[in-house]
């Protein structure tokens, strides 16, 4: 019965041959390099002829003087990150969902949207030249005015802020298509009776429009949940400097540190960092699932 349901519809089964053999050559095979997390890797032994040391590499990275700081600036950078970011999508997607004039919500689209495909290296670069302490425009600005600037790029209580709300401008238009994809799923019938009840708008988004897009914004919180202890490398990276590291060192740059950027690399110790991160990200997304499935009955799966 099974074989000839394939041979029915090969077709389909034909069009997942490429995305599979993708998925197992470059995410499932590269994952049995994990093993040097338990090891103590050497080039000349190898991955296989390296001595295995079990989860040593794992007690030494939690009894670093560093595990704490580390971890604490990864989850308060993630989460300020999440509380700033996450509504605003929304909040753009209701609010060009009941803009009349199509020109005008196309235009503002387009704006937002853009951002989204400038490279972090240059939006590093904007952030540079705009917030420089020399020769940045908005630093220039406040001068100007007699108003006192802080040194945006250096001090570790900005990075925070400059990180967070440089990434919101970047992503808040892109991200808002999902939401905007959700809003016209919603049966128009409902604002008709709404509007014919007297429901304001206000009311119209808080009965209608936020119920209907809840499944769409549970599913994109929990995937979230799963890069907790994930930043963004590259733009931390570039923004890092020894003045802001109090605030700046996350753990994907601290693998990046031991694992390829000191003089003498420990790869085994950034694999086991590496591992780590992951295994709490499967972590977090498991646990945030059963909490939104027990409170919503909306689930990733």
């Amino acid at each position: 019965m099974t074989s000839r349901r394939v041979l029915r519809r090969w077709q389909l089964y034909a069009m997942l041959v490429l995305p599979v053999a993708y998925l197992a050559i470059f995410n499932y095979w590269p994952m049995i390099g994990i093993q040097i997390a338990f090891r103590s890797y050497n080039p000349a032994g190898g991955m296989w002829g390296s001595p295995w040391v079990g989860v040593a590499n794992f007690e030494t990275f939690m009894n670093s003087y560093l595990f704490w700081p580390v971890i604490k600036n990864t989850l308060v950078l993630h989460f300020y990150a999440l509380v700033a970011t996450f509504p605003l999508p929304i909040i753009l997607a209701l609010a060009l969902n009941y803009v009349k004039r199509r020109w005008f919500s196309r235009v503002v689209q387009m704006i937002t949207y853009a951002p989204h495909f400038i490279p972090t290296v240059v939006v590093v670069g904007i952030l540079f030249a705009i917030l420089d302490p020399n020769s940045g425009i908005y630093v220039l600005a406040l001068e100007k005015l007699g108003v006192p600037v802080p040194d945006f790029l250096s001090d570790p209580l900005w990075f925070r802020h400059v990180y967070v709300w440089s990434g919101a401008w970047q992503t808040m238009g892109f991200s808002a298509i999902v939401y905007l994809a959700a809003l016209a799923g919603i049966d128009p019938e409902l604002h008709e009776a709404a509007t014919v009840d007297g429901a304001s708008r206000i009311r119209r988004v808080w009965h209608i429009d936020l119920p209907g897009i809840a499944p769409v914004a549970i599913i994109l919180l929990i995937l979230s949940m799963g890069s907790t202890l994930s930043t963004g490398f590259e733009k931390v990276l570039l923004m890092q400097n020894a003045l802001n590291l109090d605030s700046s060192q996350v753990i994907d740059t601290y693998v990046y540190q031991v694992g390829l950027g000191s003089q003498v690399p420990q790869f085994s110790y950034g694999a086991a960092i590496g591992v780590f991160q992951s295994v709490v990200g499967l972590v977090l997304i498991v646990a945030a699932n059963r909490i939104a499935r027990w409170m919503t009955d909306s689930s990733l799966w």
